[in-house]
């Protein structure tokens, strides 16, 4: 991966937790051994003690820094002051690539990038979606304002980086075709993680594992928990681990449900740790680009059962029996109930290992990104960095 000249690589977006930040991380790691040299600009006012941990783990591989402002998640006059102190940083570290990452890391990227090539400062930008804007309805005042956006920004950048082959449809169908370059580059679990993990026979028979917030479907995965227990006809037990921002209202959902005793929370921590608590992982989202908890699941020789959203199908297969669909608890609950009926469904539905592993590795998911970099920067206009 280090066949050519050492590049400069800063990676910009605004919340550091969940897939965004984990696809960052891995990156950063790949790349950083490779012999590039790696940096970070995201918000300050986002995640927590679990966070602050990934931040020290992977600091010392941060060469060119780790800068954290802070940023809203919504449009606001503060994204001016973010903007300045983000170009003031950006301009001086004279990075050869900017990538950014959702739909406000998109903007930095773009728009600071363009600023400094303006100013005869040559640098790559580019930008993934990870969802992010995507998921915006063109029906709406506020959907239509923001794919606007999403296309004007074309014109400040080099690249368009789609983590699915789901995102790059949607893309095209919500924004318009890109009048730029344009790579899909599935998301990869590193090496290490490709190891199984063993749950003992009296853990839960399920688990939810991710933020706990609407769109990604804890309320539907507690609705079909209680359907799937009438189903089987005897108690089931579950665990929920996570934070965000409607916890309180699920625990007050599951009390009024009488599933307070048999539904665990806990909060948010290490999701290998996580895999060994509970014997089936549940992705119940409502919408999603290329979730790497499906991917670190599947990693760890888990069961999966998941929605039909997003690159999901991409991973599990299109026709999967262990799709359910999007916000259907009962459907959920019908895949969950075979999940535990049905011997050797592990086994028979889930993915080989080897022809999973072909395709989302860590290791070739950086490989082709850092191809992608070198190609952006030996092309025309984004050639050197005079």
């Amino acid at each position: 991966m280090a066949e050519s000249a050492p590049l400069r690589i800063l990676h910009c977006f605004r919340s550091p937790v969940g897939g965004i930040f984990r696809h960052v991380r891995d990156l950063v790691e790949e790349h950083r051994a490779a012999g590039h040299e790696v940096g970070i600009l995201c918000d300050s006012s986002t995640g927590g003690a679990h966070e602050d941990r990934l931040f020290d783990s992977i600091r010392p591989q941060l060469s060119l820094g780790l800068n954290r402002i802070p940023m809203r998640r919504a449009i606001a006059p503060s994204d001016l002051v973010a903007i300045y102190k983000s170009y003031k940083h950006i301009k001086s570290l004279r990075p050869d690539i900017l990538h950014g990452h959702g739909a406000k890391g998109g903007v930095l990227a773009r728009l600071i990038g363009s600023a400094l090539r303006v100013n005869r400062y040559r640098v790559a930008r580019l930008y993934s979606p990870h969802g992010g804007s995507l998921h915006f309805d063109p029906s709406t005042l506020s959907g239509q304002a923001v794919l606007r956006l999403e296309r004007f920004q074309e014109r400040l950048g080099d690249a368009i980086v789609y983590v699915c082959e789901y995102e790059r449809r949607t893309y095209e169908a919500k924004v318009g075709k890109p009048r730029t370059i344009t790579r899909v580059i599935y998301n990869g679990i590193k090496d290490s993680e490709f190891e199984r993990i063993t749950t003992d026979d009296a853990a839960p028979h399920f688990l939810y594992i991710g933020m706990l917030r609407d769109l990604k479907g804890p309320d539907v995965f507690i609705d079909a928990f209680a359907r799937t227990e009438r189903a089987v006809g005897h108690p089931l037990s579950a665990l929920m681990i996570g934070d965000g921002p409607d916890r309180d209202r699920y625990e007050a959902m599951m009390a009024e449900r009488g599933l307070g005793r048999r539904i665990q929370m806990r909060p948010a921590m290490p999701t290998r740790e996580a895999f060994a608590m509970a014997k089936i992982v549940v992705v119940p989202s409502r919408a999603e680009a290329m979730p790497y908890i499906v991917l670190e699941a599947l990693a760890a020789g888990k069961a999966v059962i998941a929605t039909r959203v997003g690159g999901i199908p991409e991973v599990l297969g299109e026709t999967s029996a262990a799709l359910a669909s999007p916000g259907d608890a009962e459907d959920l609950a019908r895949v969950m109930g075979q999940a535990i009926t049905t011997p050797g469904w592990r086994e028979e539905i889930m993915p080989r290992p080897e022809a999973f592993k072909a395709v989302f590795s860590a290791s070739v998911m950086a490989r082709e990104m850092l191809g992608l970099y070198q190609n952006l920067l030996g092309s025309g206009p984004v050639a050197g960095r005079g």
